[in-house]
């Protein structure tokens, strides 16, 4: 099992800050240094360099402040030629059908290059937003009948499924999509793992310290065993990697420049008004703090003091960084789905520093390992272990 980078696309926009122009009131107005907006010009840049550097693929974000994942990518994908795209969005807000046709024909547009990431929702006041209703349990109940449609139409005949969210008939695409795009799917509350074990082909977790992660692998291993299915897993992180630790350190706290103690309350409070479990285990790394904010070594949890979603970042030299990333890996983790702030430059900075470390290490295919450097694989003889 390799190691399988995917890096991110800041479609709510991007910059050098932590800060959230588009959350927590107290921020409205205020003037705020390096940001930057998620135009196609930049997305493409980010796009570009990702695949040059030698990523997998990007992964597109949804919600109320981000551009819409589908059109953003489809248009990214003209300007790329090898990059896939990991596509999140909420099952609940449109046809499991429709869903299943608009990812085959993805497929086709771009020659195979779609993934998609499952998003079922912790925020009901989001979702009401988008006027979805149902509570948290049974957003979860529903995103397990959408998944059985969207994979029973894929089967190229027609369809028929009974559930209490969705009643289909005849359900079928013109032509099965061309590879079936791997789902990927995450969640921490026990209404998740159920729906992880059955329907998941990646079980992806934020970047909780390695007891933790291994904890859930276990748990969705277990879940999965039972439904005779094999999940595979990764990891949602961080990463500001430098030539040395200290500078990479540095990089860090300059991020916590841009917030001051009312910024931080109120973003805390937002977040924690989330019903999403694993919210709430990002909150509990920290409590709200600035204090230790290194919760496992070169594990920081500085971006979850104002961020949602994944809010732990892997500081350190380059080495620094592979450590940890094989660390995770020993434990089962083979995609790691990485981002910092700003993208563009951080990209950068994981591809030309980690990367090669993580290829002397025999970690990687050795295509990933060609792109990285520009120049031909070296031939790798795997350490013994």
């Amino acid at each position: 099992m390799t190691v399988r980078l995917h890096w991110f696309l800041p479609t709510g926009g991007d910059g050098r800050t932590l800060i959230d122009r588009h959350a927590y009131g107290s921020n409205i107005g205020r003037e705020t240094r390096g940001l930057r907006t998620p135009d196609i010009e930049y997305l493409a840049q980010i796009a570009k360099a990702a695949e040059q550097l030698g990523f997998e693929a990007v992964l597109t974000p949804t919600g109320t402040w981000c551009e819409d994942a589908w059109l953003t990518t489809v248009a990214l994908a003209q300007h790329t030629e090898r990059l896939k795209f990991l596509v999140a969005f909420r099952p609940g807000l449109l046809s499991p059908t429709l869903a299943a046709q608009m990812a085959a024909t993805y497929q086709r547009l771009t020659r195979g290059r779609l993934l998609l990431n499952v998003v079922t929702g912790g925020d009901s006041a989001e979702q009401r937003r988008f006027g979805d209703h149902l509570d948290h349990d049974r957003r979860y109940e529903r995103t397990d009948e959408f998944l059985s449609v969207v994979r029973g139409v894929w089967q190229g005949e027609p369809y028929d499924f009974h559930g209490a969210h969705y009643e289909v008939h005849g359900g079928l695409t013109s032509l099965p999509p061309n590879p079936v795009p791997e789902i990927f799917f995450g969640g921490s509350s026990q209404a998740a793992g159920p729906v992880a074990a059955r329907h998941a082909d990646v079980y992806l977790t934020w970047g909780e310290p390695p007891a933790q992660v291994k904890e859930k692998i276990d748990w969705i291993r277990s879940l999965a065993e039972r439904e005779g299915r094999t999940v595979r897993f990764g990891i949602r992180l961080h990463t500001i990697s430098r030539d040395s630790s200290a500078d990479a350190w540095s990089t860090a706290n300059r991020l916590l420049d841009d917030l001051d103690s009312d910024t931080i309350a109120a973003a805390q409070a937002a977040l924690g008004r989330s019903e999403s479990v694993g919210q709430r285990r990002m909150l509990e790394l920290h409590g709200g703090s600035r204090d230790h904010l290194e919760i496992y070594p070169n594990l920081w949890a500085g971006v979850g003091l104002v961020r949602g979603g994944a809010g732990t970042a892997l500081v350190g030299s380059h080495a620094e960084v592979a450590d940890r990333i094989e660390e995770y890996h020993s434990l089962g983790v083979e995609h790691f789905v990485l981002s910092g702030y700003p993208h563009l430059e951080e990209a950068y900075w994981f591809g030309e520093g980690v990367i090669p470390e993580l290829s002397a290490r025999g970690l990687l295919s050795p295509g990933t390992a060609s792109r990285a450097t520009g120049r031909p694989a070296p031939l790798l003889v795997a350490r013994g272990r």
